[in-house]
């Protein structure tokens, strides 16, 4: 069982520090987007020359020429741009945004967290997937339609959230925690029954029972 995304968004990954970039990438492409990663400054305006991306995910601290320097260059191009950086102080912030980014992460960041702004900023130029799969599983993400093997599949809103959570980040274990603070949008305070009980009503009704595995002492993680 594979997953796709049928319009395939192209991912700049600009950061000096390589295992980032490989993190960012393994992340996203499992969520189903391409990446393209530098670790220059100069390199990465070198690429935005040849190359078009939908969306930039860029370092401050860069070789070459740093992060607000390539910023200058990005904004009359009007490609969206989230800054990832270890800088978490307010100015630091208010800089990267006058500048023109879209939004702004903070190192160290939780993976789910990277796809959810991912996922905001493409939605917010219109350049967010329209249809995601999963095996013979279709999900009409803008309509929130799921269909199975061409059957329609009647999901709650909490098992549609998190549906999503797990196809956009298939092959990682995702904390419980994680997962009822992003579908049901409050603190968990350590109660799994509700989460569980949408888990098993998930795994029957899109038949993952072999897929959608519980992770000891953590979460779930869906297998492909």
């Amino acid at each position: 069982m594979g997953v796709e995304i049928r319009t395939m968004i192209r991912i700049l990954v600009v950061d000096d520090e390589k295992p980032i970039c490989d993190l960012i990438d393994l992340n996203l492409s499992a969520a189903g987007y391409r990446c393209t990663c530098v670790q220059d400054g100069m390199e990465a305006v070198n690429l935005i020359e040849k190359d078009a991306f939908d969306l930039i995910l860029l370092d401050v601290m860069l070789p070459g020429a740093d992060g607000y320097d390539v910023m200058e260059y990005i904004r009359p191009l009007e490609i969206p741009v989230i800054f990832i950086t270890a800088k978490h102080e307010v100015k630091d912030r208010v800089k990267g945004l006058k500048l023109g980014a879209d939004d702004y992460l903070v190192k160290p960041f939780d993976v789910v967290e990277l796809v959810a702004r991912v996922e905001a900023v493409l939605r917010r130029y219109n350049k967010a997937e329209q249809t995601v799969t999963a095996g013979d599983v279709v999900v009409d993400v803008e309509a929130r339609r799921v269909t199975k093997g061409g059957q329609p599949v009647v999901l709650t809103n909490k098992e549609f959230g998190l549906l999503m959570l797990f196809v956009k980040n298939k092959n990682v274990a995702l904390f419980r925690e994680t997962l009822y603070e992003k579908v049901w949008e409050g603190e968990y305070f350590g109660d799994s029954r509700t989460l569980d009980l949408h888990v098993q009503r998930l795994r029957r009704k899109l038949g993952w029972e072999h897929n959608l595995v519980a992770v000891y002492k953590v979460g779930y993680r869906l297998e492909i």
